[in-house]
């Protein structure tokens, strides 16, 4: 078995995504405003996954729920200035990564 360290870039991106890539992908999903569902399909998880990050997203604050007028039992999702934060600090170390 092959330490991470000697592994190739091609086996390295091959791996399944880890929690900070999930959580990049849901808080890159919800700029501007999403439903649960859209967030759901765009970031290819199970309801039950989608609800734990959720809680945990909100909790951090880097994602808030809100409500629009015309539809107040739809709850949309949005990316928060910290989230936005969380973002462009997870695309430098991936950029760094990939190097």
């Amino acid at each position: 078995m092959k330490s991470f360290l000697v592994q190739t870039t091609s086996e390295i991106k091959s791996s399944h995504r880890g929690r900070l890539d999930i959580i990049a992908d849901i808080l890159t999903s919800a700029v501007g405003g999403v439903r649960k569902t859209s967030i759901m399909y765009r970031c290819n998880l199970s309801f039950k996954q989608l609800e734990i990050y959720l809680n945990f997203l909100l909790s951090k604050n880097l994602l808030k729920a809100f409500v629009q007028r015309e539809s107040a039992a739809k709850r949309f999702f949005e990316t928060t200035k910290r989230g936005m934060d969380f973002l462009r600090a997870y695309r430098n170390l991936d950029a760094l990564m990939s190097i």
